[in-house]
């Protein structure tokens, strides 16, 4: 290949022009950015020092004088909501809506946004109205899973679990409440006047389905034959009822404290009660928790008297000191003396057991709680999913005192 002397002109042209260039963008640059007004500086200013309160009034002084500013409609609608007023935040998306030149990708971005602040305000239908709105878009995935949410907090389960097939249908993604979902169907079946035994079979086999495809957790396995056992109830098998309570014992040794009571009373149903009081007896050795052991007591007091229930209860706190396990016997004690019990029946005739569980009470009514493992709500009663944070299988089913 012969060198041409031509070529060393080329050269320094295609510098100048590459310098030209460079120079008439850093113009251009500098320019725009002194059009922009003061006010957006002092915005990202207060934004980078964590005052939005101050970059709100900022942004929104920008806003006023250059109305065409889209992100910053989108960065101000945002923090509106942050700091909880919906109502402006509405207002700004909807003002973006409105604009005619809006290009496509910034309308389902303000379309996504403004049912975004319609769930944040609780109007729930208009924000499902919203989000179905940009199903087809590239925001489906947020959509489905936003809409999963509100069928939730609405109790439609039905629909709950048709957003969550179209999820999946999307993106493999595992979704463990679904199993919940199932068991929220059942659960309506069987409480209906009258009951629909069939409408929970078909829920109660979904469930089972769910757990399989998703991997199922001991909290929704014992769920589902806990409502097994309600539908074999249902039918008069009392002796199946008692073969699903008995299973949670096995495959879920920690959740015994929540079918105990049942177990009791199908094993009492079959004329078998002993075997029933001394299965959960042995269970409890194995894996105690509060709930199996007030459960134990009141039983053991019911049938066989005070001394077996206390001998029973003063070897578990022994083993096991609580606050709460005291004040429960205590409990126990005082309605057998309001349900007319002989006196020499108790084990202290003459304490004054009213005013020592006053006293005992005042202290441990704060452990007898569940509490959420996400967002620390508390709760009395045990639940599935949480009414705080609506988290599922946040509970343990261990009060406060046993896991602190």
């Amino acid at each position: 290949m012969n060198f041409e002397p031509w070529w060393l002109i080329i050269v320094p042209v295609l510098f100048g022009l590459g310098w030209v260039a460079a120079r008439f963008d850093f113009r251009q640059m500098l320019s725009e950015s002194r059009n922009l007004p003061d006010s957006y500086f002092k915005g990202l200013n207060f934004l980078l020092n964590e005052e939005p309160d101050r970059a709100i009034d900022a942004f929104i002084e920008v806003a006023k004088l250059d109305p065409e500013t889209t992100e910053l409609h989108f960065a101000l609608g945002s923090l509106f909501r942050r700091r909880g007023e919906v109502e402006r935040a509405i207002r700004v998306h909807q003002s973006l809506l409105q604009r005619e030149d809006l290009p496509l990708a910034d309308r389902e971005n303000a379309q996504l946004e403004l049912a975004q602040d319609f769930f944040k305000a609780g109007l729930l239908d208009r924000a499902e109205h919203g989000f179905q709105a940009v199903l087809h878009t590239r925001h489906a995935l947020d959509a489905l899973r936003a809409l999963i949410r509100i069928y939730e907090s609405e109790h439609d389960w039905p629909r709950a679990i048709e957003a969550v097939q179209q999820l999946r249908g999307r993106i493999d993604e595992p979704v463990p409440q679904l199993a919940h979902y199932h068991c929220e169907r059942a659960l309506v079946c069987l409480a209906a006047q009258p009951a629909d035994p069939d409408g929970a079979a078909q829920a109660l086999e979904a469930a089972e389905n769910a757990i399989r495809q998703n991997g199922g957790s001991p909290a929704s396995e014992t769920r589902v034959r806990m409502l097994r056992a309600q539908w074999c109830g249902l039918r008069g098998d009392v002796e199946g009822q008692c073969a699903h309570l008995r299973d949670v014992l096995t495959t879920a040794p920690e959740y015994a404290g929540l079918v105990a009571d049942a177990l009791l009373q199908c094993h009492q149903a079959l004329g078998r009660g002993e075997e029933g009081l001394a299965l959960l007896r042995a269970h409890y050795a194995q894996t105690p928790t509060l709930d199996l052991f007030n459960a134990i007591f009141r039983a053991l007091r019911t049938s066989s008297g005070s001394k077996p229930a206390w001998a029973f209860a003063r070897d578990a706190l022994r083993a096991h000191p609580s606050l709460l396990g005291l004040d429960r016997l205590l409990e126990v004690e005082l309605s057998h003396a309001a349900d007319g019990a002989p006196t020499g029946d108790a084990l202290v005739p003459d304490a004054d057991l009213g005013l020592l569980r006053s006293m005992i009470h005042k202290h441990s009514q704060r452990l007898d709680r569940y509490a959420c493992s996400q967002c620390g709500f508390e709760a009395r009663r045990y639940y599935w999913q949480c009414p705080g944070c609506n988290a599922w299988e946040t509970y343990r089913p261990r009060r406060l005192e046993e896991i602190r």
